[in-house]
């Protein structure tokens, strides 16, 4: 969770009881305890709060506005402070600065599957260990990674083609590394997808820097066979899930470059006439989309740095890094979601289907 930020007052000039002190904090040698010592000769002192990643800032917080008064009055005019071993200290007044709030049209986040309520999905917590963690990542970050415009990405099996969306079941890249055997194993014990899964032979892995997402998708019908895995590493994030009506349901690009699909918003007009549900996703789980979340419902990354669930914020970390499961298919999709899927639909082009396709889209002549 985050903890309370400050910011400094409007115009600088406003007294409260909170100080931003520089020059201070345990990377010089000043522990947050003998901090609040020292600033406890001019009143209670609340609690004393790293300012930033330097530790050499930090906030002290007293009881009451009255004692910073006095602190700013002793130690602010740039004497050297005896009692924190004669260092300059550099002092303005604080306030804290609330949590970002959750989007007014923000679903609500579900801790775990059941209460997502998306049929076919499911969310294993603790899918591989903390070890097996740091495992993984350093296996793929001694691998070259391929950049794209906000993210990189690694290919295993077969590439994914992102002009199509789609792979070149013609270019094998290899079978899947050794490093993955404990994953693989674990995938394939899992149970309640006998009917649908099948062997694994293809990974993508993506690496995500803070407020960085993915634009609302479905996977390829035609590229990917059976249910989707997607591990979380290192960091966590929301995923929501959106189900479009037929008649509202916008159609996903045919073609799109590289920097396109990094780019695309989320275009609140393309939310209208949906269901929305999202889930939080924690490092080292385990999503698995199957049936009817596989096939019919969008699933996106919200382009956040902070993530509001339950009402607290939960700020990303430095890095996320997903590793998503799937399997190659080898002929067209025949699944029940016909609305969703492009091999039916190519199906009833080639059938003589296009002109009502066209007529449907608006864009006959």
């Amino acid at each position: 969770m985050l903890p309370t930020r400050f910011v400094r007052p409007a115009g600088g000039a406003a007294e409260s009881a909170n100080l931003y002190v520089a020059n201070c904090g345990p990377a010089v040698g000043l522990s947050l305890s003998d901090v609040a010592a020292a600033f406890g000769a001019f009143g209670e002192v609340a609690g004393v709060h790293l300012a930033d990643g330097s530790g050499a800032r930090v906030v002290v917080c007293f009881a009451d506005a009255c004692s910073a008064r006095a602190a700013v009055a002793a130690w602010g005019g740039g004497a050297p402070c005896g009692a924190l071993r004669g260092r300059t200290l550099h002092i303005r007044y604080s306030l804290p600065q609330p949590p970002p709030s959750a989007a007014s049209d923000a679903a609500p986040v579900a801790l775990d599957a059941e209460e997502l309520g998306v049929p076919g999905v499911y969310l294993v917590k603790d899918f591989v260990t903390a070890e097996e963690e740091k495992e993984l990542l350093a296996a793929v970050d001694a691998r070259p990674w391929r950049r794209l415009a906000k993210r990189r990405v690694q290919h295993y099996g077969h590439a994914f083609l992102y002009e199509t969306r789609n792979v070149d079941t013609k270019q094998f890249l290899g079978e899947l590394p050794s490093f993955l055997s404990n994953v693989l194993e674990k995938i394939a014990s899992f149970p309640g997808l006998d009917d649908e899964r099948q062997a694994i032979d293809q990974l993508t892995v993506n690496e995500y820097s803070p407020g960085v997402g993915l634009s609302p998708h479905i996977d390829t019908h035609s590229a990917f066979d059976g249910p989707i895995f997607s591990l979380s590493l290192a960091g966590s994030c929301i995923m929501e899930f959106r189900k479009y009506s037929q008649g509202s349901r916008q159609p996903q690009p045919v073609a799109i470059t590289d920097t396109e699909e990094e780019n695309q918003s989320e275009n609140p007009a393309h939310s209208s006439g949906s269901i929305r549900k999202a889930i939080f996703l924690p490092p080292r789980s385990m999503l698995v989309m199957s049936g009817e979340g596989r096939y019919a419902w969008h699933h996106y990354i919200p382009h956040h740095k902070v993530d509001i669930v339950r009402g607290n914020a939960v700020r990303r970390g430095r890095r996320r890094v997903s590793f998503t499961f799937r399997k190659v298919r080898s002929g067209p999709c025949r699944c029940e979601h016909s609305q969703f899927c492009d091999s039916q639909r190519d199906s009833a082009r080639s059938s003589g289907g296009i002109e009502e396709d066209i007529r449907s889209h608006g864009m006959a002549s």
